[in-house]
């Protein structure tokens, strides 16, 4: 004959609990499986923000104005970041090589050749120039190449003045150059002439 099996009481009272908990795993895990396998999220899921673009999960369709779904992310950014700005330019800010350096510049080489004929004017008539030495003055490539060389300098200073912001300083250094050799050629040409007095 078969025997039966003594059942335990609390074994009994534990069943119904294991019970439910299994069924509660179960269900969580249906519920999270249609989640992950499901094509797309219910619309009314999807978050609608201000400022959406059409390119997101669940913005809207520029046709329909509905939420379109499954839509995938961009792989590249679809917009492109803006420039920055260049910085102001100051209002004496100007092209090196413009109207008003070329004249002076200009204004400055003439003057630089006019001192040269008056010192050599001046030499002419038995005057002699006390800026430079007579080595240098005397040499006519020698003093040539000075007078080019002032005017390459001056140019040049005022290269550095532009390059540094200083606009007006850069026009002024020509202007002041202009000035003074143009001061010294009046004065060259308005020195009385010292010739040797004439034997008796």
């Amino acid at each position: 004959m078969v025997q039966a099996k003594a059942i335990d009481p609390i074994r009994m009272q534990t069943m119904p609990h294991q019970t439910m908990v299994r069924s509660a795993n179960c269900i969580l895990g249906l519920v999270f499986l249609a989640m992950v396998l499901l094509p797309g999220a219910p619309a009314g899921a999807q978050e609608t923000r201000p400022g959406n673009n059409s390119s997101t999960i669940g913005g809207p369709d520029p046709a329909t104005n509905l939420p379109v779904l499954n839509r995938p992310f961009p792989l590249f950014p679809t917009t492109t970041p803006a420039r920055p700005e260049p910085p102001p330019r100051s209002p004496d800010s100007h092209a090196f090589w413009d109207a008003t350096n070329r004249m002076l510049f200009a204004g400055v080489g003439v003057f630089r050749a006019l001192d040269y004929a008056s010192t050599r004017n001046m030499q002419a008539r038995g005057r002699e120039e006390i800026l430079l030495p007579d080595d240098v003055v005397n040499n006519s490539a020698g003093f040539a190449a000075v007078e080019a060389g002032a005017s390459a300098a001056s140019v040049g200073l005022s290269y550095l003045m532009h390059r540094t912001g200083h606009h007006r300083m850069e026009r002024w250094i020509s202007i002041v150059h202009i000035g003074v050799t143009g001061f010294g050629v009046v004065r060259n040409y308005s020195l009385e002439s010292k010739h040797p007095m004439a034997r008796r």
